[in-house]
């Protein structure tokens, strides 16, 4: 029976299929939503486990709790830090040369409400971190996932990428591309946030069209209680003080708040292209979501970004 903050019913224990010598890699892996994402995939055997994460000496911790539940998980650990693009090169190069199959692809690492910053390649923090970094990751994993997905058979490969309501707080053009190589300080920190998780939405459509022997979705966890405010910068004082007064009282738990996820990485009736704002249920994306010339937009500029960067990498 469907709960009533999803239109079905899902309980990981029960509904996640055994993942016999599936390989999934998870960034951000070592709190709230991802810790529990790793978490839940080690009861169900999968072949290979990958924590992709910027502070290794936590991701040790993550798999030290991992492995006292399920003691013969293998899971490896990944150093990723998403706002650098040579970092995500190197992390990608680590996987390749220690994989020889990528069955699921959890991009669910973020931050929200930084003050204005720039990552190490001069691209805005939020904007960098949340879509440009995972972007490069995805291009540079795609070509042992789709040899997977030929091994595997059509739609059992999948890349999930985590987005956020507030892709609706966009600017109203709903990406800035004039503003993503500045610090956009013209910009509200949520509206940078808001076109970060818009850019998720978008580019999972588009992926999904351009790539169809995977099954590529996007997925709104909704307001969680823990963990909210790890990802926020330090100075956002109001931001952190309204999310720990309303997070309590509307968010969900962490194990409740990861099961979209979840869903979306082992369901078979996921939907590849779509935008699920709860497990199953989909058309309820801002009007942006279904502007087909900001997708267009947002890849061509996305492909001349990475084309630069791994062609000065070459150098």
């Amino acid at each position: 029976m469907a709960t009533s903050s999803s239109p079905i019913s899902f309980i990981p224990a029960r509904d996640i299929p055994p993942l016999t010598k599936k390989v999934i890699l998870v960034t951000g892996g070592t709190a709230g939503l991802g810790k529990q994402s790793i978490l839940e995939f080690a009861k169900h055997d999968p072949g290979h486990l990958w924590l992709a994460a910027r502070n290794v000496a936590k991701a040790q911790e993550t798999v030290n709790e991992v492995v006292k539940t399920v003691p013969n998980v293998r899971i490896s650990i990944l150093e990723l830090d998403l706002g650098s693009l040579a970092s995500v090169q190197r992390a990608a190069s680590q996987f390749l040369g220690s994989s020889s199959r990528l069955d699921v692809l959890l991009n669910n690492a973020g931050i929200m409400a930084h003050p204005e910053s720039l990552t190490k390649d001069g691209y805005e923090l939020q904007f960098g971190t949340n879509f440009l970094g995972h972007a490069l990751l995805i291009r540079l994993l795609l070509p042992i996932m789709q040899r997977t997905a030929l091994q595997m058979g059509p739609g059992d490969v999948r890349i999930v990428s985590l987005t956020s309501g507030s892709h609706a707080r966009a600017p109203p053009a709903g990406i800035v591309f004039d503003s993503l190589k500045t610090d956009a300080s013209s910009l509200s920190a949520v509206e940078r946030y808001g076109q970060s998780k818009l850019a998720n939405i978008l580019y999972a459509k588009e992926l999904a069209y351009r790539i169809p022997d995977i099954r590529i979705a996007s997925v709104n966890p909704g307001m969680v209680r823990t963990g909210l405010t790890n990802v926020m910068g330090k100075n956002n004082l109001a931001y952190r003080v309204i999310l720990s007064v309303l997070s309590p009282i509307m968010g969900v738990s962490v194990e409740e708040g990861v099961k979209a996820q979840l869903w979306a990485c082992t369901a078979k009736d996921l939907r590849s292209g779509e935008y699920y704002s709860r497990m199953g249920e989909t058309g309820k994306g801002s009007p942006h979501t279904r502007d087909h010339k900001l997708e267009d937009d947002l890849w061509d500029w996305t492909q001349k970004e990475l084309d630069a960067f791994l062609t000065s990498s070459q150098s």
